[in-house]
């Protein structure tokens, strides 16, 4: 049977009017996270009681042995 381990990853944006999210960090972290076995299984989006985007929650795992 297949075992996993699991990652939880917050992404804040930055900005006040303009809440943004830095992508090319973002890639570069989720391919360093690759290349040590992590994969994402899925992203939530964060919101501030206003409707606006507060970050990303980002959900990975990898195998374990």
């Amino acid at each position: 049977m297949k075992r996993f381990e699991y990652l939880t990853l917050e992404v804040d944006t930055s900005g006040f009017w303009n809440n943004k999210i830095d992508s090319q960090q973002l890639n570069d972290k989720l391919n360093e996270l690759g290349r040590e076995g992590w994969e994402v299984t899925s992203t939530v989006d964060l919101n501030r009681p206003q409707g606006a985007t507060k970050g990303l929650l980002v959900i990975l795992k990898r195998e374990i042995g």
